[in-house]
């Protein structure tokens, strides 16, 4: 049954075309699509699938969207994961949707079968990083395979930087000529409004942490997961903090496992080490930090980069599919192998000892976001999209 929550913006003889925009967690919604949800809802009539309750989305209040909850879970659970195809075929019976838009690996294998069973005519499915990338063995063939299926499925496929889509080519995912990238990359782009540079923002998260203007903050901002890289910033932050004592680390973001001890174990002076378990400011810890570290062994476009961009704060990353489209290496930030500590170690120091790169790559790295990240290009560009699908 489709629960609707909020109160209609405009009349059903408007909007003739029903889209159904299907993830596995609202965080998804959240952090990615909310903007671009706002925009769609202008002109079509819009319902959203996700594995939550239909009270979740507070901003999207006084728009005629639907949410419809199925528990898609992100992990594998066979017995849960053909009650949400069940489902999910009955919903897409009977919502009569021209075109539906899948994100999220679990959501988008779900989402694609039930809407070739039911014969929706356009599905779409955004690919923003692979799990396999890191997994072994059969479970690596599994979802590997799932991918496939997917970009078999599905009218039309997309994903968020031009590397990966060179990455799913290589990997056999996907022909070149049935994938797309959108605008210059990127799932959702950054709001230019939201995440800026902030001096009142600096100074208040600083001093939350006990630090001053002086102290070069290098900021981790994500899901705490050992495929992040995490154990890996750990290590090179406590070679280089010795001759660099005026450097502090800061995570930002859920221990999903349990990894915070193992990071201070590494440490040997911990009040140089800050955590902060969740945030629905990221923006504030941006602009208060100096140089934004992503050494993850996988990523989609990594947007966390562009959104430090927009703050005027460079990053140092791994030099991976995705993370290589967010940073312009020496000129927006700099890359190091993925898993390579001495390099991290390196690049943390050279950027303590010089405030002039952090500053000039910071500010090329606002003017690009400024220029080719704004949610506002990468939010035409989908509605473009979706119009030539129609006209074809």
């Amino acid at each position: 049954m489709v629960n609707t929550i909020f109160h209609q913006a405009m009349p059903d003889n408007i909007k003739k075309h029903k889209m159904c925009i299907i993830v596995s967690s609202k965080i998804t919604i959240k952090a990615f699509l909310l903007s671009h949800i706002k925009v769609l809802s202008e002109t079509w009539n819009i319902s959203i699938v996700v594995n939550a309750g239909v009270d979740i989305f507070p901003e999207l209040s006084g728009t005629d969207i639907k949410i419809i909850p199925v528990g898609i879970l992100r992990d594998i659970s066979p017995i849960n994961d053909i009650a949400a195809l069940v489902k999910l075929v009955t919903v897409f019976s009977k919502g009569n949707f021209h075109l539906i838009h899948s994100v999220t690996p679990k959501a988008g294998l779900l989402a694609m079968i039930a809407g070739t069973l039911t014969h929706i005519p356009y599905r779409v499915h955004t690919f923003t990083g692979q799990v396999w990338v890191t997994a072994r063995g059969i479970k690596r063939q599994l979802l590997k395979t799932a991918d496939k299926m997917i970009a078999l499925l599905a009218t039309h496929v997309l994903t968020d930087s031009i590397s990966q889509k060179n990455f799913l080519v290589e990997q056999g995912i996907v022909n070149e000529n049935e994938i797309d990238v959108l605008a210059k990359g990127s799932i959702c782009g950054v709001d230019m409004d939201r995440f800026k540079p902030d001096t009142t923002a600096r100074s208040a998260v600083r001093k939350e942490q006990g630090l001053s203007d002086q102290n070069v903050l290098f900021l981790f901002v994500g899901r705490l997961k050992k495929d992040k890289g995490v154990l890996d910033l750990a290590k090179a932050f406590s070679r280089m903090s010795d001759n660099c004592p005026d450097a502090h680390l800061l995570f930002v973001g859920p221990d999903e496992e349990n990894l915070s001890g193992k990071i201070m174990q590494y440490v040997l002076d911990k009040n140089r080490i800050h955590f902060v378990p969740y945030t629905d400011n990221p923006e504030k810890f941006m602009a208060a930090a100096d140089v934004l570290c992503l050494p993850s062994y996988r990523e989609g476009f990594g947007n966390v980069i562009i959104e430090a961009a927009a703050c005027a704060v460079p990053s140092i990353g791994s030099r991976i599919y995705g993370i290589t489209d967010a940073i312009q290496e020496n000129i927006t930030g700099k890359l190091h192998t993925a898993g390579n500590v001495d390099e991290i170690a390196r690049l943390l120091r050279e950027f303590y000892q010089s405030a002039d790169i952090r500053l000039e790559m910071g500010k090329q790295a606002y003017l690009r976001a400024k220029r080719d990240f704004s949610k506002e290009y990468v939010a035409s560009a989908l509605v473009n999209f979706y119009e030539n699908i129609l006209q074809s």
